[in-house]
């Protein structure tokens, strides 16, 4: 029945959305609060003893309330907690929570020790506590498991590629087995006959003399990460691939025992209940991650809500200006080379694309990208929405999706990105961008094609939220300025 209607909401494109984007995010973090609402009126019920009674007509209890409760979502995400976990064993999980959970008593105890808050009993501060802990570790249990169940039907999965020896068998059949921690094995590099037999008629197979090969497969298919598991460890194989997955922007995982130092500039962590270093090429602060999320919510939405009536009067203009659709749908590469539909304000005639096919010997910028200064294809209000920017309103829409972000490199067509050289795959290795720096620069296509590149991964080498927010600046004074073009 479950399964009936994880389908049904699958094929209505609910599930979809609820993946990408505003809902599941909104929706945990909801359920997040509601667990640690529910552990203060608990402990004030136990503590005061009025059971009927709900805890903010306490005031003191409700400015600790007001005050603490967004503490402690921040402990959760400083403790990475705060996401669904893929391979994570329930042991590990709770004893994450009882840490938390530890810290947030702690917290509490010297703020009630320093300003002497005497209205509030010792017995609450413990109670909370732990009625917090109950409620948040059980909150993740129920949506630990519908993600299981959710990925064990082949969605939201990632692609990996397994270099391995005989030792991996067991580890190998872990992944494929457990579908609910959402990894498909693509390909495995190996030497064993033993694995070679098993594995070979649900998973390509090829011989490890042939790993130079692995460069091409995540150059042309979507690997998310690369796992190395191997008994002995060649220090000058790994360090290749290591270079290899960081100029695409690939996860690469390296299976270790915990006494193995051959390799030190890694992330130590638990996978699939094995050890490894990650390297990760990428931003990777899980609170900052979380909270750059965050902020794109928030403005993709009170954009769209303030912006509603004034993006109604740039519909009609456009309507009333020439034929065709208001918004111009298409295909973009995004995040680890997935495609999805870019909107955009129309700002070209019609048949703009076949156009394109007869001007192609007219295009004025190097590289794979089409561009002319005085496009005879842009219409009379596309002139003005290019100039403004304002033609990229209805990419806030893709934001609340989780295609895009606010700040990050522009999403490519896939005939560029076939186009493009080796080490400038890496900018498809974070969530594509409504601005960046090229997006920002009054002569923008008079910069070279390589040039745009470099500033790109420059982008994603020095990602911080307060990059973010100085991007996010120069984007509304450009808007401003009008130099769009």
């Amino acid at each position: 029945m479950l399964a009936d209607i994880f389908k049904r909401l699958h094929r209505s494109g609910i599930v979809t959305f609820l993946r990408r984007g505003i809902l599941l995010n909104t929706l945990l973090g909801f359920l997040d609060i509601l667990a640690i609402t529910l552990a203060f009126q608990v402990s004030y019920s136990i503590s005061s003893g009025l059971t009927r009674s709900l805890f903010y007509y306490d005031s003191s209890i409700l400015i600790l309330y007001l005050a603490f409760m967004p503490l402690w979502l921040i402990i959760l995400y400083l403790f990475k907690i705060a996401e669904i976990p893929r391979t994570k064993r329930y042991r590990i999980l709770f004893m994450e929570y009882l840490q938390s959970a530890a810290l947030f008593a702690i917290l509490l105890s010297l703020v009630h020790m320093v300003f002497n808050i005497s209205e509030v009993t010792y017995l609450f501060l413990l109670t909370v506590s732990l009625a917090g802990l109950v409620f948040l570790f059980s909150v993740r249990l129920v949506e630990y498991w519908v993600f299981k169940h959710y990925r064990s039907k082949g969605y939201n999965y990632r692609n990996v590629v397994i270099i391995a020896d005989g030792t991996a068998d067991k580890f190998i059949k872990s992944l494929t087995k457990r579908k609910e921690w959402g990894y498909r094995v693509f390909a495995i590099f190996t030497e064993s006959e033993k694995i070679h037999r098993k594995w070979k008629e649900s998973i390509i197979m090829l011989q490890e003399e042939y790993l130079e090969v692995i460069n091409d497969l995540m150059e042309k298919d979507l690997v998310d990460e690369v796992l190395y598991y191997k008994s002995k460890v060649s220090t000058g194989e790994v360090r290749s691939i290591i270079r290899s997955c960081e100029e695409l922007g690939v996860t690469f995982r390296l299976r270790m025992d915990k006494t193995d130092k051959t390799i030190t500039n890694g992330l130590r962590t638990d996978f699939a209940g094995e050890n490894f270093l990650t390297f990760i090429n990428i931003p990777h602060k899980s609170f900052s991650i979380t909270m750059k999320r965050f902020i794109d919510i928030v403005i993709a939405l009170s954009m769209l809500t303030v912006l509603s009536p004034f993006l109604l009067l740039l519909s009609l203009l456009i309507k009333l200006d020439s034929k065709g659709p208001v918004i111009f749908k298409q295909e973009r590469v995004g995040l680890r080379g997935r495609k999805f539909m870019l909107y955009k304000f129309r700002t070209m005639v019609s048949n703009a694309e076949d156009l394109r096919k007869e001007m192609e010997d007219q295009n004025e910028v190097d590289g794979p990208v089409f561009k002319i200064e005085k496009d005879p294809r842009i219409t009379r209000v596309g002139h003005f929405l290019r100039k403004t920017g304002f033609d990229e309103f209805p990419q806030l829409i893709n934001i609340l999706k989780g295609e895009m972000s606010l700040i990050g490199p522009r999403p490519p067509l896939a005939s560029e990105t076939m186009q493009y050289e080796r080490w400038q795959l890496r900018r498809l290795s974070v969530r594509p961008g409504l601005s960046c720096f090229w997006q920002i620069k009054p002569e923008r296509n008079s910069i070279k094609f390589e040039k745009w590149m470099e500033m790109d991964l420059a982008y994603i080498d020095n990602w911080s939220l307060r990059l973010d927010f100085l991007i996010l600046l120069r984007t509304f004074r450009t808007v401003v300025r009008k130099t769009g073009l």
